[in-house]
Formats: structure tokens, C-alpha cells, sequence
């Protein structure tokens, strides 16, 4: 069976899983979205394939993303991370981890979940392009700009509107399939 999918999938069988599986599918766990904006970050001046290889080593050296676990590291820590060979050891990637993890905390506080407030910026449903190619697909938009801008108003690192709008593609905010591909606006058949 020979599917179509966006052109940015590799022939890569990681790429094809995260493609097929995931990305463009709404997310609402908190710490699934606190997840996939930390490797987000991560990702940034990299391929997301190289981070997408790591992502079971991420989860493991980073308490699977809980924010409360990750809250409480300290510069010990940090630096047994910064060791790390399995991620990527930047030190400002990783710090902002931490700060990020303390901030989803507060927003957890004042929104009840890290959820209802991130989903706000697309009125709480995915917004369903309609692309014709993937060179069609903007590297940011005016939520994703309004997004980093308040994420950065409450202490969150490398939260840019280019990293924000890839969280949102990622997290299903936006479904930015294209037309052709066989996922368009959850499409299922298989002879496109």
C-alpha cells in the first residue's frame, strides 16, 4: 500500500510513525504538551529527526516530562544532564527545560490545566488548513506570534513564534496535512 504523505517525511520509519501517528492530532494531556514544547526547544538550529531518535532518551532523562519532578532540579542536576551523551547538551536548552517545567506549574495554577490555557490561542479547536504543498505552509502566524509572546510574558525559554507554531503543528492546534497527503483534515482513505 503506497501512501501519500506531506513532503517532509523521509523514507525515515520514525519519521513515517511520528507523520502517521501523531503529528497534526490533537493533544490535551499537560504533560504531553509540556512534552512536545520542551523537544521543541530542543530542536531548535537542529532537524527534528535528530530529536524525534532521541525522544525515549529525552523522556527518561527528563522524568518523562513531569513538571513537578522537573521543577525541583537542581544546578547537581543540571549538570549530570549537561553529561548526558543520549541529548542534546546545551546548556541554555536544557535550563529552559526547568524554568519551562516551573511555568507550566503556575499556568496549571491560574487555568486549572496547561491545556485550557494553550488551546486558547486557537479558540480551543484545531485550525484545518488547506495547503497545497508544503512550501505553501507558513514558519509562523499570528497565534504563534501571540503565543511566544505571552509564553515569554510568563518566563518560559525558547518559546519563539518559529518554535511555537511547530509545537502547534505538532500538538494538532493547527492540521497543516496537505491537500494531498492521505491525513488531509484527518482523511483516512488510502488511494490518495
Amino acid at each position: 500500500m503506497n501512501r501519500k504523505r506531506c513532503e517532509w517525511v523521509t523514507d525515515d520509519s520514525i519519521y513515517i510513525d511520528y507523520h502517521d501517528h501523531e503529528w497534526g492530532k490533537p493533544t490535551h494531556d499537560d504533560q504531553s504538551l509540556f512534552e512536545m514544547l520542551s523537544l521543541e526547544g530542543a530542536q531548535a538550529g537542529l532537524s527534528w529527526l535528530t530529536i524525534l531518535k532521541r525522544r525515549e532518551d529525552y523522556r527518561k532523562a527528563f522524568d518523562y516530562f513531569d513538571p513537578e519532578k522537573i521543577a525541583r532540579y537542581d544546578t547537581d542536576r543540571v549538570h549530570k544532564l549537561i553529561q548526558d551523551k543520549r541529548i542534546i547538551r546545551n546548556r541554555q536548552k536544557i535550563e529552559s527545560v526547568i524554568t519551562n517545567a516551573m511555568s507550566v506549574l503556575m499556568i496549571q495554577q491560574q487555568f486549572g490545566s496547561f491545556d485550557s490555557y494553550i488551546w486558547q490561542f486557537v479558540g480551543g479547536e484545531p485550525i484545518l488548513n488547506n495547503w497545497d504543498t508544503h512550501a505553501d505552509v507558513p514558519a509562523t502566524t499570528q497565534e504563534s506570534e501571540q503565543m511566544s509572546k505571552d509564553l515569554k510574558k510568563r518566563g518560559f525559554k525558547f518559546v519563539g513564534p518559529t518554535i511555537c507554531y511547530a509545537f502547534m503543528q505538532a500538538t494538532g492546534m493547527v492540521n497543516d496535512h496537505t491537500k494531498d497527503c492521505f491525513l488531509y483534515h484527518g482523511r483516512t482513505d488510502e488511494t490518495v
